[in-house]
């Protein structure tokens, strides 16, 4: 997520609840819960899709599958395609252009160059769009880790091969206050980032400090738990970036940071909707003109993962 850092993102453990969960009033505030009606025309929505999920899309989460997991837990691959994920969106919009762009190969987002290679591969293979590509495989590549959640994963995303500016992803020694101003120009609130950091919990680095290169941000980068939470707080990660200590104290993100310690559903439900939010960053028309292909994704039951998932996740 973070600039000049290959950070991969991946993890896992409990972590005993320390500290007080915020009230009540800052997550319901923040995490905009819709009425009851909404929720309804959601999932009635969800249930008769405008269009159905081309074929493709399961053939190629095959091919993911193995790629991402080894020894029944997430790989630097997966960790790459999650990490792909936010670099592509955060930038100018979900568009494909780190890769067919050459994005990739600049410092701030170093360390993708393999699942960039791969993603490329099977876009020859499959005519698909690639930005439709890199954000299903990032959310493949989620639930592909142990306790990874059902992010909705939607294609028909326009492609753009011209270069995004350099220079406006978050860095990763930025204080709290500069990063959580740059999310919210996004229109993210203060819980969509706690959420959204926590991916570092999957993640590893190798370019911030490189006498540490491999280290992780929790001490399970192979499962996607809330361990990340946890370590950041009491200083037992075994390497952390300066940018998630300076959040971790910001005023708005500390007390749902803190929520999240112990608390998987709690982030599992906060973590999902900014995630789609996320990826469908510069879509014109947003959810409404794509297609949901969330089926395709490994282990997913439609009946079972509408009724699981936070409220407001399949909203179209």
């Amino acid at each position: 997520m973070y600039a000049s850092a290959a950070v991969y993102f991946l993890a896992a453990s409990g972590i005993a609840q320390a500290f007080r969960l915020p009230d009540a009033s800052v997550l319901t505030r923040d995490l905009h819960i819709p009425s009851f009606s909404n929720i309804k025309r959601s999932i009635s929505e969800t249930l008769s899709p405008r269009a159905s999920c081309p074929a493709v899309w399961s053939t190629i989460s095959s091919n993911l599958t193995d790629l991402f997991l080894t020894s029944g837990q997430c790989n630097n691959l997966a960790r790459q395609a999650i990490r792909a994920a936010f670099h592509d969106c955060f930038n100018n919009g979900c568009d494909g252009s780190l890769i067919l762009a050459g994005e990739f190969s600049r410092p701030e987002d170093a360390g993708m160059a393999d699942i960039c290679s791969e993603l490329t591969k099977i876009q020859a293979e499959h005519d698909v769009g690639m930005a439709d590509l890199i954000q299903f495989a990032g959310a493949h590549a989620i639930r592909t880790c142990p306790l990874g959640p059902a992010v909705p994963a939607y294609v028909g995303r326009n492609d753009n091969s011209t270069a995004a500016p350099a220079g406006q992803l978050p860095p990763v020694n930025g204080s709290g206050d500069s990063l959580l101003a740059m999310f919210k120009k996004k229109e993210f609130t203060a819980t969509d980032l706690a959420a959204l950091i926590g991916a570092h919990s999957t993640s590893t680095q190798s370019f911030v400090d490189q006498s540490k290169a491999g280290e992780s941000q929790d001490s399970t980068p192979g499962i996607w738990d809330v361990a990340y939470y946890g370590q950041t707080l009491t200083g037992t990660a075994p390497f952390t970036f300066e940018s998630d200590k300076n959040l971790a104290a910001q005023e708005e993100v500390k007390p749902v940071f803190q929520s999240f310690v112990a608390n998987q559903k709690g982030w599992d439900d906060a973590f999902v909707p900014a995630m789609v939010k996320m990826a469908t960053l510069g879509v014109p028309g947003g959810i409404s003109s794509l297609t949901d292909c969330t089926s395709a994704l490994p282990g997913v039951t439609l009946k079972r993962d509408i009724k699981a998932a936070p409220m407001g996740a399949w909203k179209r």
